[in-house]
């Protein structure tokens, strides 16, 4: 396969981009911000810093795996993100190694997070109208938001070049005549 260096370049840029930043977030609200101690702060109408130590993975799921658990999902997430970075570096189209870069920024956000305290430092919590989401964190924002852009990338570009049935057909019995 034929390796893009712009696309490669493009993803590690964005997945350093969202290591730093969630990395650098999480420190300042663990150590400046000292929100351990605080428990939790309203920033605004709507947003709160409410400290949670995340053992689970995606909204709660496996939270009493212990110890091997972590590792389990570590594991797990570093395979994932061999697999984006591949994709990564085959992919011509530039849109997809940015948003696959963000996933994979994210994603090592939170593995370190999972091997340096034994879970997931999440503190950004939205709510209104008596409606609250789950606590999260910069990594998952990204992750969520480049999923998303993927699955509306995949959409548009499906209405945009829609499955060529009649065409494949008319190869498929033009192979098979000979």
């Amino acid at each position: 396969m034929r390796l893009h260096y712009r696309s490669l370049a493009l993803g590690l840029f964005c997945a350093a981009i969202v290591f730093l930043v969630d990395q650098l977030s999480k420190y300042w609200i663990l150590f400046d911000f000292q929100l351990p101690e605080k428990g939790s702060v309203a920033i605004c109408p709507g947003l709160n810093f409410t400290m949670v130590w995340n053992h689970a993975i995606t909204f709660g799921m496996f939270g009493g795996a212990g110890a091997a658990g972590r590792i389990i999902f570590s594991v797990i997430s570093l395979a994932i993100v061999a697999g984006l970075l591949t994709w990564i570096a085959r992919t011509p189209r530039l849109l997809i190694a940015g948003l696959a870069g963000a996933i994979t920024g994210g994603a090592v956000g939170n593995v370190l997070d999972r091997l340096r305290y034994g879970a997931v430092v999440d503190f950004i919590h939205a709510h209104a109208f008596g409606w609250s989401w789950y606590v999260f964190n910069i990594a998952d924002a990204a992750i969520v938001c480049s999923v998303a852009g993927l699955i509306l990338d995949s959409l548009y570009r499906e209405r945009q070049h829609p499955p060529r049935q009649d065409a494949d057909r008319a190869v498929e019995r033009s192979a098979g005549d000979k």
